[in-house]
């Protein structure tokens, strides 16, 4: 798979992609990434790339003339009108398809799923916004989709670039060092749709099924007073699953509630989370009586 980045500032990403997994997939040739300095598709001696928005208001907008030559240096062309889209939300992509990414604060947000749709492709051309904004134009006639990583602003495109690459990179077969590692995660698939596990051995995670992840713990047992769980050392793998799904349920009642509405939940993990809620319902103190 190949990532292709348009910016203004590809320096950025120099101390990035040397360093852990995006470096060894890249040594391993299971991906590649592409470096555009947008600057170099300028035709003026100051390299300009941004001008005022048109109507007034604050800050500059980066210019499309330079964004349109960058793209077609990419072999991306314009679209034939404005109806025209390169790929609808719910197609079964072809690994040789391209998607262009324009990266906003404006769009809809990143998600493990986004990304492991983005996996699937052959090339993602990611194109980093700056000051006020891009273009519009550019969006209309050459993106596909517009990315936010969250619900603030950054300074630029850039670092939500490297978010969607690392994201989407590491869920390309081959690039974790165990497969299964990206099934049994925060926002990962549903148990009944991961098929990693050995051969005659109870599986003992359990798949988040968009979900947030159940907590990790590691040597040594007892640490600074706090024990691990016990239930984590007694070898018994289906204690250990319905642990695992009970605190994976926990954790995302206090910290994502919002990523229940979605998810596929059994019968027992609405029990759990009943469960859960009563216990966290405050009892009442008992009126004292009159004196």
């Amino acid at each position: 798979m190949r990532f292709e980045i348009i910016t203004i500032f590809p320096g950025f990403f120099a101390g990035i992609f040397e360093h852990g997994i995006v470096r060894r997939a890249q040594a391993e040739g299971l991906v590649g990434i592409g470096l555009h300095d947008l600057r170099a598709f300028t035709h003026d001696r100051h390299r300009t790339v941004d001008d005022r928005p048109f109507g007034g208001g604050e800050g500059m907008v980066l210019k499309p003339e330079p964004l349109a030559e960058a793209l077609t240096s990419l072999g991306i062309e314009a679209k034939r009108d404005e109806k025209q889209v390169r790929f609808a939300q719910d197609d079964t992509r072809k690994v040789n398809e391209t998607r262009v990414v324009m990266l906003s604060a404006q769009g809809r947000r990143f998600t493990q799923a986004v990304a492991r749709d983005l996996a699937g492709l052959e090339r993602v051309v990611l194109i980093c916004g700056r000051y006020e904004g891009v273009d519009e134009r550019i969006n209309e006639l050459y993106c596909d989709m517009e990315l936010s990583i969250g619900d603030y602003v950054l300074s630029g495109g850039e670092l939500a670039a490297a978010v969607v690459l690392d994201s989407t990179m590491r869920l390309i077969p081959g690039v974790l060092g165990n497969e299964a590692s990206g099934e049994f995660e925060s926002f990962g698939a549903h148990d009944a749709s991961i098929t990693a596990g050995e051969a005659g051995v109870p599986r003992s995670q359990h798949g988040s099924g968009g979900l947030l992840d159940y907590p990790h713990y590691t040597r040594p047992a007892e640490f600074r007073g706090r024990t691990a769980p016990e239930v984590l050392l007694n070898g018994d793998h289906q204690q250990i699953r319905r642990w695992r799904r009970e605190q994976q349920l926990r954790k995302t009642l206090a910290n994502r509630p919002d990523l229940l509405e979605h998810a596929l939940l059994s019968d027992e993990d609405r029990r759990t989370i009943d469960g859960i809620q009563s216990a966290q319902v405050p009892k009442s103190r008992p009126v004292p009586p009159n004196s």
